[in-house]
């Protein structure tokens, strides 16, 4: 009786390519990261078998069972002996990470430059120090900073991590602006000029912790909402074309289920 050979599907988003420098493992590995980082894998979701998952990638199953191992490490995953493999429940997407980075690699690829080229500046940018707060004489000596109280540079010290972390919460604040629920506490107003205590940021800090996580919570909630009405409305008039090529991978898979 004649083998059944068969054809690998062209359109298959996980098929790695063996001859790429980075390891097949890497390849997949980053593949799922990605669907978990943008939401397109969302809490709670089942990852397939382990043997679906090598066919699908043409590799082996150890390869796969080292990919979901690592994830697992990393918290991204949770294994549930005779389960499966689940996205964690703890995990908390970015779904605007999919067009950034598609933006990104539309002006890599207007100036004639690979989307790995990309990939490595950006990481090697993100991990540069800025430039020390110290600044130097003419002699190229730093100037001493003046001598101050111990207890007062501490206050310095806090207030300015205290900052920081306002500043960081703010900007990804500001992905959130749609999703922030309208019957959140705000942080109190200052009506005169004055410099904020450690109390007072701490305060703010914490307001914008918790309205980020009840954005994001709703973020994801309307990003899965949207995601099931593209995928259906995608299957139903074959617009599949507009979707971003995670969304692309997604329909894939479940058209496999």
């Amino acid at each position: 009786m004649a083998q059944l050979v068969q054809t690998p599907d062209a359109s298959n988003p996980f098929a790695v390519d063996p001859d790429d420098e980075l390891p097949v493992g890497l390849q997949l590995t980053l593949r799922l990261r990605a669907l978990i980082a943008t939401g397109r894998l969302p809490a709670g979701e089942r990852l397939p078998s382990v043997r679906r998952l090598a066919d699908w990638a043409g590799v082996n199953l150890n390869t796969v069972r080292a990919v979901y191992a690592g994830l697992e490490a990393t918290g991204l995953v949770v294994s549930h002996q005779g389960r499966g493999t689940f996205v964690a429940a703890e995990v908390r997407a970015a779904p605007e990470l999919e067009e950034i980075a598609a933006e990104a690699i539309r002006k890599a690829a207007a100036a004639g430059l690979g989307a790995r080229e990309l990939a490595e500046v950006a990481l090697v940018c993100a991990e540069i120090p800025g430039p020390p707060g110290s600044a130097a004489t003419p002699g190229g000596a730093a100037t001493p900073p003046p001598a101050i109280d111990p207890a007062e540079a501490e206050a310095i010290g806090v207030r300015r991590e205290l900052r920081r972390q306002i500043g960081v919460l703010e900007s990804e604040l500001a992905a959130y602006a749609r999703d922030v629920p309208l019957d959140m506490p705000t942080a109190p107003r200052v009506t005169t000029a004055h410099v904020a205590g450690v109390e007072e940021l701490e305060q703010t800090r914490d307001t914008l912790v918790a309205q980020l996580s009840e954005a994001r919570r709703a973020a994801e909630r309307r990003a899965r909402e949207e995601a099931r009405r593209r995928v259906g409305e995608a299957g139903g008039t074959g617009g599949a074309e507009e979707a971003g090529p995670l969304a692309r991978a997604m329909g894939w898979w479940r058209a496999k289920r």
